[in-house]
């Protein structure tokens, strides 16, 4: 296709971080309203069991659906056309269908029972989750769609309006009624659904209108052209931004996005080549979600926690995710898409283009480099702001005992690995083989059953936190493998992206000096502390900058050419 990947993964990476953040704000700002006047328990409900629901549907139905379709690029699209790749996608809303009978059995009757207050609203909760999980894979079609022409900005408004919707209907019914805030979660869902719902087909109905009409103007003014050469020109500027990257745009009309309807007489309905690349991605896909989400099933299925203190874990494990879900996410997803166009599966590197293959070595050096010195932020300030930042959330009540604050300083370990972990198997997964990938799967296996019986121990003996100390030995076991695999990638050629794993003496040695003397003074008056924290970050942050300027640069200019754009 007619662009450039690198621009639009750095441009959709930048757009997704600066809304996560404004988003994410109100998210947690109502989650602290609950803290604070409704109750952990119910934050427990929601915030664990019923989000847990959505997140085991929607990424069961969609993820190895989206990955593999995803990984028939441009160079591929002459063995797996448009028609295929509608089809592939419709299978989210079935498998959807199917996965929601067995969910919501377990979900209702296997897992710890809820309180008697909450039993009646915690059932609708279920039902209106599962309802909502089909209604959003309705438009996945039209998700896939805008991701590969790079629609950018319509994510990202869509991501926002979404997440407006879903907090603005639950706060006027939990304003209004105290005792309904589960029946609002559920309520909230739905309409958040149907947003996404209207949203995409909304834009693309005007869309390919407006497609058309220009379309319409392109060839007037080329005939207009030949004939004089003084014409007048019919296309505006705001046009010609908008549909100059669109010559292979194959849809004519909204039911194109339908299954069915933009298959060929001579094509088959689904491709046999991207079912098994699916189904690889499917035995990853199960296991990533146990690691992803291992601790709250080991809360739901074990009564391990009670929903209490299950809230206070969560609340703990959204404050220290902080950086995963503003930065980390977003770099991963473009990154992931950017690695996709770039580097071919089945093909070694040494028989790929040399300036590709550069190119890529570079990008994943800088990106290493880029989230592993946020990790290493993250990790040197909290263990002095942890205190701080429960009390200005939840209040003395909440970090009394001292339980949230241990919490959230062990989580900046995780972070830190996390961060790392993100892009270099993230890497792994984008340019595997369907072979490589059946590989890693049984060592997936081997890390989930590891996970969930080092969470069951290590919480029995520590207590919440052995979910952290678990989390951080299933991570630094997967870091060791994709990174051996990057290593035996590069070294033929004599590169190593993984350089950027350290970023130099010059930060280490500022963040030492910083991260000591924040601990000094965290017993001093809370302005005090606050105000050290800033200025030894800004210094931290300015060594960095003169140790990676030639980074630093890049990132300006790149920034100002797609300003431009």
């Amino acid at each position: 296709m007619a662009r450039n990947v690198l621009e639009s993964s750095l441009l959709g990476a930048g757009f997704s971080i600066i809304f996560q953040i404004l988003c994410r704000i109100l998210t947690f700002g109502i989650n602290a309203y609950i803290v604070r006047h409704v109750g952990r328990e119910v934050l427990g409900i929601m915030n664990v069991r019923l989000l847990l629901l959505e997140s085991t549907l929607l990424f069961l139905s969609r993820e190895a659906i989206n990955r593999a379709a995803l990984s028939a690029n441009a160079q591929q699209r002459d063995k797996c056309p448009w028609g295929q790749l509608i089809n592939q996608m419709w299978l989210t809303v079935p498998i959807c269908l199917v996965l929601c009978a067995p969910c919501l059995y377990i979900w209702l009757n296997w897992l710890s029972a809820v309180d008697e207050p909450f039993t009646q609203q915690y059932e609708f909760g279920c039902y209106a989750v599962a309802l909502s999980c089909v209604l959003e894979l309705l438009a996945e079609s039209s998700v896939f769609v805008a991701q590969v022409f790079c629609f950018v900005k319509l994510k990202i408004v869509l991501n926002t309006l979404h997440i407006l919707v879903r907090s603005a209907i639950f706060l006027w019914i939990v304003m209004g009624n105290r005792q309904a805030a589960i029946y609002a979660f559920a309520i909230a869902q739905l309409a958040s659904a149907v947003t996404i719902v209207l949203g995409q087909y909304g834009f693309f109905y005007f869309y390919i209108k407006r497609f058309k009409i220009f379309r319409e103007k392109s060839i007037s003014q080329q005939k207009k052209s030949t004939s004089s050469s003084g014409s007048k020109t019919l296309i505006s500027s705001w046009e010609l931004s908008l549909f100059k990257h669109m010559d292979d745009f194959p849809f004519a009309k909204l039911t194109d996005f339908l299954p069915g309807f933009l298959t060929q007489s001579h094509e088959k309905y689904l491709n046999r080549e991207l079912q098994t690349l699916t189904l690889s991605f499917v035995k990853q896909g199960i296991l990533k979600q146990i690691l992803t989400e291992g601790e709250k099933y080991v809360m739901s299925v074990s009564p391990v926690l009670s929903f209490g203190e299950q809230a206070t874990y969560d609340v703990v494990n959204n404050l220290g995710s902080l950086a995963a879900r503003f930065i980390f996410r977003p770099i991963e997803d473009s990154s992931y898409f950017y690695f996709t166009q770039t580097v071919s599966r089945d093909t070694r590197l040494a028989k790929q283009p040399v300036e590709r293959v550069r190119q890529a070595s570079n990008v994943l050096n800088n990106l290493l480099l880029g989230v592993s010195s946020i990790g290493l932020l993250a990790f040197t300030f909290g263990q002095s702001y942890s205190h701080t930042v429960l009390l200005l959330y939840g209040g003395e009540d909440f970090v009394s005992g001292g339980l949230p604050q241990s919490l959230l300083q062990w989580h900046c370990l995780a972070i830190y690995l996390l961060a790392i972990n993100g892009i270099s198997e993230g890497y792994m997964f984008a340019t595997n083989t369907s072979r490589d990938i059946d590989k890693y799967n049984y060592l997936m296996a081997i890390f989930s059953i590891s996970f969930l019986v080092l969470s069951y121990i290590l919480t029995g003996i520590f207590g919440p936190v052995g979910f952290i100390f678990a989390n951080c030995i299933n991570m630094a076991s997967r870091i060791l493998y994709s990174t051996h695999y990057i290593r035996q990638q590069y070294q033929p050629l004599g590169l190593n992206p993984l350089q950027g794993l350290w970023p130099g003496k010059l930060f280490g040695g500022a963040l030492i000096c910083a991260g000591a003397v924040c601990y000094w003074y965290q017993s001093s008056s809370l302005g005090l502390h606050l105000g050290i924290g800033l200025v030894a970050g800004l210094i931290c942050l300015l060594f960095w900058a003169f140790a990676h300027w030639d980074l630093v640069r890049l990132a300006w200019i790149y920034g100002r050419r797609i300003k431009i754009e």
